[in-house]
């Protein structure tokens, strides 16, 4: 009786195995950029929120205000990092809690609002 081998042998289970990981990594890669943008996306809102609501709030005093815009931060799970005022203008900075790719920095976002009668 006679073995034939062929030098091929093995190798669509090999090209399968690498053809998985591929696809296992790329589709990880795009979870983590997706999560990425997600999370930047929301710290822009809560930035962008906490800065209207200090403004909604400026007659009360800035102190009052930007303790408004540290609660919408909260409630948005962020951390208000920064609020001053400058002339009638409400400048809030923020940071996400949590960095959605592990070893990375977690978002920040600034924003600024203020009276519309007046421009920028």
């Amino acid at each position: 009786m006679t073995q034939e081998r062929r030098g091929g042998a093995g190798v669509a289970t090999i090209w399968t195995a690498l053809a998985a990981a591929t696809l296992i990594t790329l589709t990880v890669l795009v979870w983590w950029l997706a999560a990425a943008i997600i999370a930047r996306h929301r710290t822009e809102a809560a930035a962008d929120l906490g800065a209207l609501a200090a403004a909604a709030h400026a007659a009360a005093g800035p102190t009052t205000a930007c303790a408004r815009a540290q609660e919408v931060a909260d409630h948005e799970r962020a951390v208000l990092t920064s609020c001053r005022w400058h002339n009638r203008d409400a400048y809030i900075e923020v940071r996400a809690t949590t960095a959605p790719i592990p070893g990375l920095p977690a978002p920040t976002a600034k924003a600024r609002a203020g009276p519309v009668d007046e421009p920028p």
